[in-house]
């Protein structure tokens, strides 16, 4: 056999392997004309899988119908899609299936050209790239929402504790920029007492459960007036087979406005509750007026017989000339008491929690009303918890609570054909909770006035503003508690209080 048959046996056997491979390739290969239209000359049997024709279906199509218009350009336009090296362009974009839908195909194209450099003929090497063009498209938007949040975003090395990403929320919360970085690390972002604790627990529980969610105070350079706290920890394991935990997301969120905003809050708060005690008190004017009047009118008394006695010469000894002084003395204290109370309820206040006997407070209120409670006709009944109940809150606003609850109670009455009359008021600890409840034996209220009870503005009386019991209910909540009522609108209405013990 002569050398020009081997070698024709060779190129033979040569192309039938080439083809063999091109025909069991996964990627499409294909042979399009140098033309605009991109007609397929040829095409691989993996068409049919990829874009669904068959390869005859295909050969002679015009390719350039087939792409999405926003993509048909991508070569001319030099698009960010497209790579060129060595020759060979590589281009991503979407492709019609013969079903009607896009897929996004990554396409490698080298240009054949003849002896004088005048094009062929185009072979194409492509390959479905769907599922990982769309999954990088999702990376994307996510990192566009990430970087635009206005929670502040971190990710956290397990091992290192260095933070190796920050959004631009952080970079502005921390007040440093993003163009020159600085290398932070979590113990750098808390006082040392909560790294050690808090945020110590909170990744442990993220590392063991997957997430953390609470609140942890950041703390931020001093040169920067603002309040942030770390709200979500996430942790991210790895994939090889221990699945140990490999980083944390860490979320924060800058909460300065919302702190301003629960001060204002808790500023109109004190005003209103401040505006209420004013207004108990000017409802109470006669009856203090009067309560006061008793130990002015005692002294007076005391006062005009001592002198009397000392004109008709019958005082004996200085003995009994104190005797008289200390009567006298007695009534101003009791006077001055009075004055003394009432100023401390009317008393513009900051709120200040401190620990107060409980039932104290109530026998201190009880006394501050005994003389609106004789002039309704009305007797405190006190069913005292036995233990001496200390809670931690504002004294004041309990007080003032609770003097809002006497009021209602006491004035319940009013129209009230009973000749017996009492305000019960009872206290009792259970399951780290306190509560108190003031009772009347009344008339009750009706279940419709009953829903509307705690709305401002709303009052059943022909007085008053209809404020005492909105802002009472907003006390007790400020203190994590809760204030109710319940009435079977005939023989009487009782008001509850819970509080937390804090002790």
């Amino acid at each position: 056999m002569t050398d020009n048959k081997l070698r024709h046996l060779e190129d033979i056997d040569e192309a039938e392997r080439f083809r063999f491979l091109v025909e069991q390739s996964t990627d499409m290969i294909s042979r399009h004309s140098p033309s605009q239209d991109w007609t397929f000359l040829d095409v691989s049997p993996a068409v049919e899988r990829m874009l669904g024709y068959t390869v005859e279906e295909m050969t002679g199509t015009r390719g350039y119908d087939l792409f999405h218009p926003e993509d048909a350009d991508n070569l001319i336009k030099r698009s960010a899609s497209v790579r060129y090296r060595s020759g060979m362009y590589t281009n991503v974009y979407r492709y019609k299936h013969k079903q009607g839908h896009y897929i996004w195909l990554e396409t490698t194209s080298r240009t054949l050209r003849d002896e004088d450099g005048k094009p062929i003929e185009i072979i194409c090497v492509s390959r479905d790239v769907t599922e990982q063009t769309l999954a990088q498209q999702a990376t994307r938007r996510l990192a566009r929402v990430v970087e635009a949040s206005s929670d502040m975003i971190m990710f956290c090395n397990h091992n290192t504790r260095q933070l190796t990403y920050m959004n631009e929320a952080s970079y502005i919360t921390f007040g440093t920029e993003k163009e020159n970085p600085v290398v932070f690390y979590l113990e750098q972002l808390f006082e040392p007492q909560v790294y050690s604790s808090l945020l110590h627990d909170a990744l442990c529980h993220a590392a063991e459960h997957g997430t953390w969610y609470g609140s942890i105070p950041l703390k931020l350079p001093n040169d920067r007036p603002r309040n942030a706290e770390i709200r979500e920890v996430i942790a991210h394991r790895n994939l090889n087979d221990d699945m140990s935990v490999e980083y944390y997301s860490i979320i924060g969120r800058d909460i300065t406005l919302r702190r301003k905003a629960e001060e204002e809050m808790k500023r109109h708060q004190l005003e209103m509750a401040h505006i209420s005690r004013l207004l108990s008190v000017g409802e109470m004017a006669s009856g203090l007026a009067h309560e006061i009047n008793q130990p002015l009118a005692a002294i007076l008394n005391y006062c005009r017989g001592s002198m009397r006695r000392i004109e008709e010469g019958r005082f004996k000894s200085v003995a009994e000339v104190g005797k008289s002084m200390e009567l006298i003395t007695r009534q101003a204290k009791r006077a001055a008491e009075i004055v003394k109370r009432m100023r401390s309820f009317v008393k513009k206040t900051e709120y200040q929690r401190m620990t107060f006997a409980l039932n104290d407070s109530c026998h201190e209120i009880a006394e501050f009303l005994k003389q609106e409670a004789i002039d309704h006709g009305t007797v405190f009944e006190f069913q005292l918890e036995d233990e001496d109940l200390q809670i931690l809150a504002d004294k004041v606003q309990i007080e003032q609570v609770l003097l809002n609850l006497f009021r209602n109670a006491i004035e319940a009455y009013n129209g009230c054909q009973k000749n017996h009359r009492p305000v019960i008021i009872a206290t009792r600890k259970q399951n780290e909770c306190i509560y108190i409840s003031v009772s009347d034996e009344a008339k009750g209220i009706s279940k419709e006035i009953l829903g509307k009870l705690f709305e401002p503005f709303f009052t059943s009386k022909s007085t008053g503003l209809g404020m005492g019991l909105s802002i009472s209910r907003t006390i007790i909540e400020t203190h994590g508690g809760q204030l109710w009522a319940e009435s079977d609108g005939k023989t009487g209405t009782r008001f509850y209080i819970k509080l937390p013990a804090n002790i």
